[in-house]
């Protein structure tokens, strides 16, 4: 899809749903010898995270999986919604919609496996990560130039507030930072 296309359907966005493994981490999946699981996550997708929050641009996270990291990370980076051990994605999106009184077309939904599938095709943004499926990157309308947990949600983040006439402000206010 052209950025044309790109921007006519990133004008209404009010919310980014990220799945987690393989968007906001690589994938893999990190135990320690005791059996604790390890996440890796990218800082640079977590200020992508909060430039988009601080540009009224509210975040969720929708897992099938249940981990104390992903509360940890959400609590970081002031992510009130965080939807974990849910598989029918879908109906996670649809019900976090209505709680927040937004349609189809005002949500992005980011992600890179067959779970992600019908979220991605309902919402009005659906995007996929490099590294995802390929059945997941055909059917998405934006495919990231980079993986997931490698800088991918940064990419979507800016390419939000740049289609929405956000970004070049937020960049100017870093740049007008007092010098040390």
């Amino acid at each position: 899809m052209s950025s044309s296309p790109l921007r006519i359907r990133a004008m209404p966005i009010r919310l980014l749903a990220l799945d987690v493994d393989g968007v906001l981490t690589d994938g893999r999946l990190y135990f320690s010898p005791d059996g604790a699981e390890i996440k890796v996550f990218d800082c640079q997708d977590g200020l992508g995270i909060k430039l988009l929050q601080q540009a009224g641009i509210q975040c969720a996270i929708i897992t099938g999986r249940t981990s104390a990291l992903v509360d940890q990370r959400a609590q970081d980076l002031q992510i009130p919604w965080v939807i974990k051990g849910r598989d029918d994605k879908l109906i996670a999106l649809q019900e976090l919609a209505q709680k927040l009184n937004l349609t189809a077309a005002q949500i992005a939904y980011v992600g890179d496996d067959l779970p992600d599938l019908s979220a991605i095709q309902w919402s009005g943004l659906g995007i996929a990560v490099a590294n995802a499926h390929p059945l997941i990157q055909q059917k998405a309308l934006w495919c990231t130039k980079n993986s997931g947990g490698r800088g991918a949600v940064r990419e979507i983040c800016e390419g939000l507030l740049q289609w929405q006439g956000k970004l070049a402000a937020i960049f100017d206010s870093y740049s007008l930072l007092p010098s040390l």
